[in-house]
């Protein structure tokens, strides 16, 4: 299948979170590169989905437990909605978060385990989303309309704001030209 550039975005935006989410504590996390991941990370941090769980019901197979989290969340035949999606994105970027100390095992599997299953959900969530879900992603405008939906509409004022400033601006600066000119006549 062809790479076009709402497939490009998703698979950028997943592998960027992903990774974030599964990289090791020790190392320092690299700032968000687009709007989108910026949006999801703060969004995801707030989230539920973010805390501990048990790490014993962790071992099962994760694009299993992606499957399972998708057929509760977004039923065959139904839409999703930029909040199951920040969802199901959550709930891949918990599956890969790396257990706390104590829990011998289940770090032995995740070193073992973590890097291919974020390629591995990075990909299958692509799919699902930019494949069956796409014609839905596309007519609520991609990522960007992701950003629009979480990000508050700016007050009234707010957009009155910067052509109110711009206007005053230009008065100032033609007051200005006014005065030197006048100023230079006499």
């Amino acid at each position: 299948m062809e790479d076009d550039a709402l497939r490009l975005r998703t698979r950028r935006l997943l592998t960027e979170f992903l990774e974030h989410c599964a990289r090791r504590r020790s190392s320092a996390p690299r700032p968000p590169a687009t709007p989108e991941a910026a949006v999801m990370r703060s969004l995801a941090a707030h989230s539920w989905l973010g805390t501990p769980h048990s790490w014993t019901r962790r071992q099962r197979n994760r694009i299993e437990q992606m499957v399972d989290q998708i057929e509760w969340l977004v039923p065959d035949g139904t839409d999703p909605t930029w909040f199951s999606v920040l969802a199901l994105v959550s709930f891949a970027g918990a599956l890969l978060e790396r257990p706390p100390p104590g829990h011998a095992r289940a770090r032995r599997e995740w070193d073992a385990t973590a890097d291919q299953d974020c390629q591995r959900l990075v990909t299958f969530l692509c799919g699902w989303l930019t494949g069956k879900h796409r014609s839905w992603m596309e007519a609520q405008g991609g990522w960007d309309g992701f950003c629009r939906s979480f990000m508050p509409a700016p007050p009234a004022w707010g957009r009155l704001l910067a052509p109110l400033l711009m206007s005053c601006l230009i008065l100032v600066i033609l007051v200005c030209l006014w005065v030197k000119s006048w100023s230079q006549n006499f």
